[in-house]
């Protein structure tokens, strides 16, 4: 049987490029490389083509938006698995002008902030993180997106939500004043030709990522891996099959950096060893148990910024079949 899979270029996927991962007995499984709003080999547009179209058997999609789909349908013909291949932590992604008044966490109260859209992952979580550990009502801020919803999306008349105009750069919006602050998991290509013309919200973003591992407990969900429903339900044993196959992709990513030239980073081993001091030897972990209470207060998140309308039980997300990992 040959399956098709929709990802991401990480590092933890070369493996299903280069084939040195085996797929399950049974099965041939054809990558597809496709980014999200940047063009990969494959093309773009992964998550509606995952979502919408159903175009691949498997394949990675915003956490958000699924859990957006799932809330709306619990039917979807799609199912998740416990494997989370993008992850952030949105204190170190969120830039501010450095005239807007903003020198805490605080100070975004009532701020024009961008994002790429307002169900984006980072922008669901940084909304949420914001709200929780630093007392900032996300309804209180204004908010622009830089593209359109994937589901849509209604959070009333009292919150200001707009789309900016076509052929406007973010960045350059953030560099000029327009708006205040900028979630992003990196600086817009505008920013980066004028680095004084913006800086992050905390001075150490790093040890604001670290306090926010030490405070909650894991590392934050991006995207999922999902799997056609008629496929999980007639192969009962592919979706755990699956998620092994990641393992041991992943697993041979963590080694690829036993060699400290695999990558540009000239200290990318040293970095790889401070991490695991700080959120031990594997902050990506798969399955069920390890990702619960990551996963509940994401639906949390998703339910208090009105894009669900009700919170539900962490197990609906995924099929029956992978609930004891």
């Amino acid at each position: 049987m040959e399956l098709t899979i929709a990802l991401n270029r990480y590092d933890r996927h070369v493996p299903f490029f280069n084939g040195t991962v085996e797929p399950p007995d049974g099965i041939t499984l054809k990558p597809f490389e496709i980014g999200e709003s940047v063009p990969f080999r494959d093309g773009t547009n992964r998550h509606p083509r995952i979502l919408k179209d159903l175009e691949f058997d498997i394949g990675e999609m915003s956490f958000s938006t699924f859990i957006m789909a799932v809330a709306r349908n619990p039917d979807l013909p799609l199912v998740g698995l416990p494997c989370f291949p993008r992850r952030f932590f949105s204190p170190g992604q969120i830039y501010v002008n450095p005239d807007a008044g903003i020198a805490t966490p605080q100070d975004l109260t009532g701020k024009r902030i961008g994002v790429h859209s307002f169900q984006t992952t980072l922008s669901v979580l940084a909304k949420g993180d914001l709200k929780l550990d630093h007392g900032v009502n996300w309804e209180d801020c204004s908010w622009h997106c830089m593209r359109g919803e994937t589901v849509e999306v209604d959070v009333g008349s009292d919150v200001s939500v707009s789309q900016i105009p076509d052929g406007k750069d973010i960045g350059v919006m953030l560099l000029e004043g327009e708006i205040d602050a900028l979630i992003s998991p990196q600086p817009r290509k505008s920013m980066l030709a004028k680095p004084d013309g913006y800086r992050r919200l905390h001075d150490d973003p790093l040890a604001a990522d670290i306090a926010y591992f030490r405070k909650h407990g894991f590392f934050p969900n991006m995207h999922i891996m999902v799997m056609k429903r008629a496929l999980a339900d007639a192969r009962p044993d592919l979706p755990k099959a699956i998620l092994d196959m990641h393992n041991r992709a992943k697993d041979r990513a963590y080694g690829f950096y036993d060699d400290s030239n695999y990558a540009l980073l000239v200290w990318s081993r040293n970095a790889l060893e401070e991490q695991r001091k700080v959120l031990g030897t594997d902050p990506w972990t798969s399955g069920f148990a390890a990702n619960r209470k990551n996963v509940e207060q994401f639906i949390g998140y998703s339910h208090d910024q009105r894009l669900i309308d009700s919170p539900f039980p962490a197990e609906n997300l995924f099929h029956p079949s992978v609930l004891d990992t």
